[in-house]
């Protein structure tokens, strides 16, 4: 097969490599698929990279912390606000303990509603360990989901403990939601650098500070544990908190090989998953908790958190274990019971007397008598109606801050302005296109015939120095071009950033006003033209793709920018422009920004977004910035704006405005 392989090393933010495909994919969906896995495949395999010793995972783990409160929307930590506590009602049980029945706000009006077990009676200035129980998603409508996890507080109680369980955010007695991009199309979530992960973990670390202020409660013994969604749950306040000293999640972690590759994902909702904006393997979530003790529960047939991940995630950890103590297993273990995906009995008492050694030092075999619950709306911290002031219902809104919205005020002022804005959105937006970029283009052509061509090219995520040790596997054509000659002797080649519904077959109508006489390249990104791909609910591509620090539209941005980056190789006598309507002008906006000046000399975009809450999608951009403050990156170029809604773009008129630069808005 004759092909032709331009190898461009650039040094700039997005990075993509590759190597020629021995045959090209069937389908558009294959592709995807397939570069998903291995992507997963290949973080999993960065797990404690560069860790040899204790010492040297305790020098990386501040950063770690830092980045991964980060991921949760938590970094710069939130104000500890006042917690506001109220108890609203106590049931004493004849069996020895009390229900307090409370709520408090973990930030103002953000309410946690719960239920604290304790003993009856107590010595005079007794305090007990604490335990900490985070719902997994059982649906109780009004009483909220802290019913049906009951008796794992009745047995703390009347064990020697005192135990908060709290409602979640979704499924407590004040509805917020956990399904956002899973079935309600709010993939803002992902520009805003939004999970409810952040919001389940946070609330946690004010339940701990709630536990802390109770008079019978040794703030040095807290235990955090839960199934499920509260497995998950668990990992984030343990990881996130070192006052928790014992955890047990339960049935709530894979890795990123079953995530993605068993399409695990699928069966998980929002909560779930960080953003992983710093490309961790998932994994590394757990090894923060060392060295605090740890035990790992599952069922041996739970399919949505299998063996295989289980497997692989116990062995790293009894590694990173290993580096701390010659006895791993007395402080990281795991616990396997037959099932499925269910809170059986036997995982229980595995975390009764995990927890009761290591906060008791009692080690002791432990049994589960029978109690009688509660009717579920006899435990509601709210009896008869919901605080009218709630934001849990919109949390999403408020709970990660958006961009400060600062703009240059002057021409010296403009470069400082710009090269923050750049650095900020290569950490937070595209860091999973940092490495080099190597461009696999087909045929061969220098843009300068009168011939139309097309061909293809490869842009694949891949951290390389040299091109010849690229892993020995097959990278799959992503993307496609349509080269059209000019009608003149123009030097101007117009470069047309194509959305996936528009046809690579020929310059589309809007574009004709734009490109006049002069040539024009269409460009098809992934999954576009005869490569698109489908991602129905539960989407497993976009979820999957936030899971490996990156999106399907970041990914088109390094699509639009290895192109540009090649035509100055092949055709650096060219004048090249850039176009493109609605999202794809943005995306082409946004490589760009990114490329040298040289490579794109002059942007016009027809109809594009006045915010990215509406698309493109790149992860945390709304932490950074918005469209109109991105197309001020583009000065001093030409920059032509086709809009019906000029007044959105305001601050693209002062950032041009201050640095003298040419700016068209027009209908």
């Amino acid at each position: 097969m004759l092909r032709r392989l331009l190898s461009v090393v650039l040094l700039g933010l997005m990075s993509v490599t590759g190597a020629a495909a021995a045959e090209p994919a069937v389908t558009g969906q294959s592709i995807i698929e397939n570069y998903l896995v291995d992507e997963a495949l290949r973080l999993d395999d960065k797990f404690l990279d560069g860790v040899q010793t204790k010492d040297d995972w305790e020098r990386q783990k501040p950063k770690l912390k830092q980045d991964y409160l980060e991921m949760l929307g938590l970094w710069p930590l939130p104000e500890r606000t006042p917690l506001e506590p109220k108890i609203t009602g106590t049931i004493e049980r004849d069996e020895g303990f009390v229900i307090e029945k409370l709520h408090f706000q973990s930030r103002p009006k953000l309410y946690v509603t719960g239920n604290l077990y304790r003993p009856k009676t107590m010595k005079a200035g007794e305090k007990l360990p604490a335990v900490l129980y985070v719902c997994g998603h059982s649906g109780k409508g009004r009483d909220g989901n802290k019913t049906a996890f009951q008796h794992h507080g009745m047995w703390f109680a009347t064990h020697g403990y005192v135990c908060l369980i709290i409602d979640t955010l979704q499924l407590g007695e004040i509805a917020g939601i956990h399904h956002g991009t899973y079935k309600h199309d709010r993939w803002w979530w992902q520009a805003r650098g939004y999970t409810p992960a952040g919001v389940e973990c946070w609330n946690g670390m004010r339940a701990i500070d709630y536990l802390q202020s109770r008079p019978e409660v040794d703030g040095e013994k807290i235990a955090v544990t839960g199934i499920s969604g509260g497995g998950a749950v668990t990992f984030w306040i343990t990881a996130a908190d070192e006052r928790v000293k014992v955890s047990v999640p339960v049935s709530g972690m894979s890795d990123l090989g079953d995530y993605v590759g068993k399409k695990i994902v699928n069966g998980h909702c929002d909560c779930m998953f960080m953003i992983n904006t710093h490309q961790w393997p998932w994994t590394a979530i757990a090894g923060l908790v060392t060295p605090r003790p740890v035990l790992f529960e599952n069922s041996g047939h739970d399919p949505i958190f299998p063996m295989s991940s289980n497997d692989r995630i116990r062995a790293r950890m009894e590694h990173l274990y290993g580096l701390y103590t010659k006895k791993p297993g007395d402080l990281f273990d795991i616990g396997i019971t037959p099932g499925g995906h269910a809170d059986n009995p036997e995982l229980r008492l595995m975390a009764y007397r995990w927890i009761n050694k290591h906060l008791k030092g009692d080690n002791s075999p432990v049994t589960e008598p029978e109690l009688r619950p509660e009717e579920g709306q006899n435990l509601r911290a709210f009896p008869n109606e919901l605080p009218a002031d709630e934001i849990n219902s919109k949390i999403d809104e408020s709970f990660v801050p958006l961009h400060s919205g600062k703009l240059p005020t002057s021409k010296d002022q403009f470069a400082t302005w710009r090269d923050t804005q750049l650095s900020e959105l290569r950490r937070l937006s595209f860091a999973g296109h940092r490495s080099p970029v190597v461009a696999v283009i087909e045929p061969q052509t220098e843009f300068t015939h009168e011939k139309p061509t097309r061909g293809s090219w490869i842009t694949e995520e891949r951290s390389v120095d040299d091109p010849s040790s690229l892993p020995n596997r097959s990278a799959e054509v992503a993307c496609q071009w349509h080269y059209l000659p000019g009608k003149g002797d123009s030097n101007v080649v117009w470069m047309i950033v194509l959305n996936p519904q528009e046809s690579l077959d020929q310059l589309p109508a809007w574009a004709t006003t734009v490109v006049g006489k002069d040539a024009a390249v269409l460009l098809s990104p992934r999954g576009s033209g005869t490569l698109t791909f489908e991602d129905k609910p539960p989407f497993y591509v976009a979820r999957s793709s936030a899971l490996l620090g990156r999106t399907t539209d970041s990914g088109r941005v390094a699509d639009v920018l290895a192109f540009t980056e090649f035509t100055h190789f092949v055709a650096s006598t060219r004048q090249w422009k850039l176009a493109g309507s609605g999202n794809a002008g943005v995306i082409g906006a946004y490589a760009a920004a990114i490329a040298p000046p040289h490579c794109v000399t002059e942007v016009t975009l027809v109809n594009p977004p006045v915010s990215h809450r509406d698309g493109p999608i790149f992860l945390n951009v709304l932490r950074v910035t918005d469209v109109p403050q991105t197309l001020g990156l583009l000065a001093p170029r030409k920059v032509s704006i086709v809009t019906n809604n000029a007044d959105a773009f305001e601050s693209t008129r002062r950032v041009f405005q201050t640095t003298n630069a040419p700016l068209t808005i027009s209908k």
